[in-house]
């Protein structure tokens, strides 16, 4: 067999072959010793075929008319059958197939030799494919077997023709060369060597030697191409985690758990685009938890937060996958997430939220000035950082332990998954490298839980589609990302030291922020808050720390197993209440001067114990303290109504009013009746009795006054008949009736003091107990204490 193409490097030709092989009707051969890069693509397989008028050789399977394929067709004459063999032979550059084809670059290395035949052997025809590194040549001879008078060679890649020839056959006799060498770009095939301007892309592709296709584009960094050539603002702004990806690549992470700038721009004045940041499993990496609009002219602040939920003025917006327009904003929601988009005469700005990554799409006419992190060429991370929408404490950095499950090599192997199809195919409409560069980072301090791996892969599939239109169709069963986590945290909420993730069940949960769980759990605390008011006790534990030890919020309760706890629907704090009138199995003591309420959070029946202390994982006993409430003393001048008075007390605050009836007008003649009722509000009637000790009058205001007439003796009996006690320890109130008397002294007032005293029900009796006779020496008092005593002045004029 004679090789022309080795015959016109003039080289004398060697005996030996690398491989041979025939083959009759179709045929798949492998070439792998001398493999042909076909338009900017290399193949190591040909599948040979004959049809009614054409022989087909093709490198993606055989060839059918209509299915993309790569395929080089010629006139096949009466042959129906041939052979290949492989000759390892070097063409230096210079040769004379280089002076043909001046695009020729490259020195040949091997060439593949196939030789058609018919039934009687007569030879028909002869194809030889070079290999010349990144460039191959097609060789076209026809010999003495053939007898049409042209040849038609047809190239074709994905199925439609690059370049067909109708050669004579004068010229075949003799051996016609094509280069079949180019690059590929966007599914378009370029020659070797050239220079194309694109106006559909707005760029001019140059095709390399080396099979490389270069798009150099007109529009600027932010600009995009438009369907008629023109270059128009158009570019995506990307936050993930504490990456942010500017308008032109640019990788910027975020620091702490301020609020940050954007975008603000001059195509769109209204608007200022803000995030503010958080963190989530660890204290010393940051993710974005909202995005602020704000609008400038009419003074709003519209905050797209977890949950896909959307607050105006703090007041939640109800939203639909229709678009609604808010104070000019137009918003949507699906089960992605919520997108708001606004318009001016120069611009429109699309922010897209979900959670976890923020889009904000920016197009229009022209760029406009740009400030903010999306467009950070000017400015510092100081200079976008915006204290009025910051928490005081958030540049405060924290320290977290080394977590042993990233891997950094594992991290940036999973990242480079970008590079790959079905990714691949967008890389001439948008580069990977600053969403590979924000994936490692990110990956290589945070742990690849909750998704977040995913997120990049997420965010570049989205971005592109809006720029390409292309789909992206099955990255997702690729790389093993689902969209079950991500979607199903859409219609969670979780509270402020909160956040949304997978439970390792196909559904999500709120899990606890680093900080917040930082100040609890190495204590084994779960967050309790006991509140001791005046008449109802409440302890609160946090949900997140609940279920992060495994414990169902919903399976506690008190020591009276119906009280259970109620959770709050906004800080998600699982809240328990008991009081007097609903003790829920409290246990009330007395401690020298404080009343003790005792009570246990459980899952089972545990003896409880002082302060706050845990059995194991489920049992909490909690205790809360009161001061007794002390009733101070009160000097009232009975004139023509009572005097009400507010008192506080330690935990108490409550009035006591001392009421006259009638009240005494003017001089009051002697015998007449003064009843006084004395009565406190804010005291629990089922906890606390209010008891008068004693009472007696004075002809001055001093208590110890020289003239002295009792009117309840000491122990809380009546002194004499003529005084009359009511409900004296029955309850927060009581009464007792004593005639008016003068002292002959006297000539302004009569001064009547009383000594009160609150008692304990629960601990101690506190109705007195008295004789009919000897009221002086026979009386059974109360056993309560008399520190708490207070004395109490009542005065009238006569």
């Amino acid at each position: 067999m004679f090789c022309f193409l080795l015959n016109l490097a003039v080289i004398t030709m060697l005996t030996g072959k690398a491989t041979s092989e025939t083959f009759a009707g179709s045929a798949e051969m492998n070439i792998t010793l001398c493999p042909i890069s076909y338009y900017g693509e290399k193949y190591e397989q040909i599948y040979v075929s004959f049809s009614a008028n054409t022989f087909a050789v093709c490198f993606k399977g055989l060839y059918k008319p209509g299915v993309k394929n790569d395929c080089i067709l010629v006139s096949k004459g009466a042959a129906d059958r041939g052979s290949l063999e492989v000759l390892k032979k070097e063409i230096p550059f210079g040769s004379l197939v280089h002076k043909l084809l001046p695009d020729l670059l490259n020195s040949g290395k091997c060439v593949s030799i196939i030789q058609l035949t018919d039934g009687e052997q007569s030879e028909i025809e002869q194809l030889e494919l070079g290999n010349f590194g990144t460039q191959a040549v097609l060789a076209v001879k026809t010999l003495s077997g053939y007898k049409d008078d042209h040849v038609e060679v047809d190239l074709q890649v994905n199925g439609l023709t690059v370049s067909k020839k109708k050669l004579e056959a004068s010229e075949t006799n003799n051996g016609v060369f094509l280069d079949i060498s180019g690059c590929r770009l966007s599914g378009r095939v370029y020659k070797t060597n050239t220079k194309v301007l694109e106006p559909n892309i707005c760029s001019t592709v140059t095709c390399q030697v080396n099979g490389v296709a270069n798009a150099i584009s007109d529009c600027g960094p932010m600009e995009r191409c438009h369907s008629n050539g023109s270059c128009v603002m158009n570019s995506v702004c990307t936050v993930i985690g504490p990456a942010v990806i500017d308008f032109i690549g640019r990788v910027h992470s975020v620091p702490d758990r301020c609020a940050y700038t954007l975008l603000g721009s001059s195509s769109v004045p209204e608007l200022q685009v803000l995030g503010v940041f958080q963190e989530r499993r660890r204290k010393d990496v940051f993710f974005l938890d909202q995005v602020l609009l704000q609008l400038k002219k009419k003074g709003l602040l519209i905050s797209m937060g977890q949950g896909s939920r959307v607050h105006l003025s703090n007041k939640e917006l109800k939203l639909n996958a229709s678009g609604q327009v808010i104070h000019g904003v137009e918003f949507s929601r699906n089960q992605s997430g919520v997108t708001a988009k606004i318009s001016a005469c120069d611009g429109t700005v699309s922010v897209f939220f979900d959670g976890n990554t923020a889009l904000i799409h920016m197009t229009g006419p022209s760029v406009g000035t740009v400030h903010g992190l999306c467009d950070d060429s000017k400015g510092t991370l100081c200079d976008d950082k915006v204290s009025e929408h910051s928490a005081t404490d958030c540049e405060i950095q924290y320290e977290d332990t080394v977590d042993g499950t990233i891997n950094c090599n594992r991290a940036t192997e999973w990242c480079n998954f970008l590079t790959q199809e079905p990714f691949a195919a967008c890389h001439s409409h948008m580069s990977p490298k600053p969403f590979i560069a924000a994936c490692t980072q990110t990956l290589c301090k945070y742990p690849a839980v909750d998704g977040l791996r995913c997120l990049f892969l997420q965010a570049y599939a989205q971005i592109c589609s809006s720029h390409s239109k292309l789909t992206m169709e099955g990255w997702r069963s690729k790389s093993r990302c689902s969209a079950t986590s991500q979607a199903s945290c859409q219609n969670r909420f979780c509270s402020a030291h909160e956040f949304c993730g997978p439970d390792g069940s196909k559904e999500t949960r709120c899990y606890c922020r680093a900080i917040f769980a930082s100040r609890h759990k190495p204590t084994n605390s779960f967050g309790e808050v006991i509140k001791c008011g005046p008449k109802t006790v409440s302890v609160a534990l946090a949900d997140c720390l609940l279920a992060d030890a495994g414990i169902d919020h919903s399976a506690l309760h008190l020591n009276d197993q119906s009280c259970k706890g109620e959770i709050h629907e906004q800080t998600h704090m699982v809240i328990f209440n008991f009081s007097s009138s609903n003790p829920c199995g409290s246990v009330i003591t007395r401690n020298d001067d404080q009343i003790v309420f005792k009570n246990t959070i459980k899952t089972h029946n545990s003896s409880t114990v002082g302060s706050i202390i845990r059995h194991g994982q489920i049992n909490i006993d909690l205790s809360c303290y009161y001061t007794e409430p002390v009733v101070k003393s009160l000097a009232i001048k009975v004139r023509q109504s009572p005097v009400v008075q507010q008192i506080t007390s330690g935990n108490y605050v409550y009035n006591l009013t001392m009421t006259p009836s009638p009240p005494p007008v003017g001089m009051k003649p002697a015998d007449e009746t003064l009843r006084v009722e004395m009565k406190t509000e804010g005291l629990d009637g089922e906890l606390i009795a209010l008891v008068t000790d004693s009472c007696w009058a004075t002809d001055q205001p001093s208590s110890s006054g020289s003239q002295r007439h009792d009117v309840i003796i000491s122990g809380s009996c009546p002194a004499n008949q003529a005084v009359r006690v009511e409900s004296n320890g029955q309850g927060t109130s009581n009464q007792f009736s004593v005639n008016t008397l003068r002292f002959s002294s006297q000539t302004g007032y009569v001064y009547l003091h009383c000594k009160v005293k609150l008692c304990i029900r629960k601990d101690e009796p506190c109705v007195p107990k008295c004789s009919k006779t000897e009221r002086r020496r026979r009386r059974v008092v109360p056993t309560f204490k008399d520190e708490n005593n207070a004395l109490i002045t009542l005065v009238w004029s006569h």
